[in-house]
């Protein structure tokens, strides 16, 4: 799941009902909680809602990355980003959990910084051995260069089939994505549209089921992730 909590300032008790309901195996966040005591309220958060903190490191800025509390979890890692003075402050956040490395971005409202986090993303995404999902808020459309340059490693899960994600109450556009390598299958994508999930931040979240494949394209696993 690619879940925009917009800090946690709209109703944080639709938000559990929304990730509890979707029996998400990892939960890529953008916007979590901000203040002093933000470490504490995501944690908080995160076990309502059935899952564990993996990174939430002050690094990570705008993102964090959570998962199901027996999922394998190696070198987790927040990546600070640079910035410039009177703009957000961003990061992006990094884990391989059961065997597939993922990487969580809410990248810049400026193209122009968008494009310079990119190479900074770029660089890191092109070391990456395996299984790969990208989930992120994009800030903007799937024809946009930022969706291009990320598709060099993984690719739209939805196949250009989603439905907008942004803003919950009236959603026309697409700006949140789950991409995955090769290496992955979507088995189904969805964007969760019901009361709870329009009360409960300005975005929609984004559900994909990904199963690992081999080269001959046969499914290798004996179940499905959901992401």
């Amino acid at each position: 799941m690619s879940y925009n909590l917009k800090g946690l300032q709209l109703d944080e008790n639709a938000a559990v009902a929304v990730v509890r309901l979707a029996q998400v195996d990892v939960l890529g966040v953008q916007e979590p909680p901000r203040g002093p005591l933000r470490k504490a309220r995501l944690r908080r958060w995160a076990e309502r809602a059935g899952l564990r903190v993996v990174v939430d490191d002050f690094a990570a800025r705008t993102t964090a990355l959570l998962a199901r509390p027996d999922a394998v979890v190696e070198a987790p890692r927040a990546h600070r980003l640079p910035w410039r003075v009177g703009w957000t402050r961003r990061g992006f956040a990094t884990a391989r959990v059961d065997g597939v490395e993922v990487v969580v971005l809410h990248l810049s409202v400026h193209p122009e910084e968008r494009a310079r986090h990119l190479d900074l993303v770029e660089a890191y995404l092109a070391q990456v051995q395996g299984p790969l999902v990208v989930v992120g808020d994009l800030n903007e459309g799937p024809d946009g260069p930022a969706w291009q340059r990320l598709a060099r490693y993984a690719q739209d899960t939805a196949g250009g089939r989603a439905a907008p994600t942004f803003r919950a109450s009236g959603p026309r556009h697409r700006i949140d994505a789950v991409l995955a390598s090769p290496e992955l299958e979507a088995r189904k994508s969805r964007v969760l549209r019901d009361a709870a999930a329009r009360r409960a931040s300005d975005h929609l979240p984004l559900v994909v089921d990904v199963a690992g494949v081999d080269a001959a394209g046969e499914d290798v696993g004996a179940g499905s992730s959901r992401v």
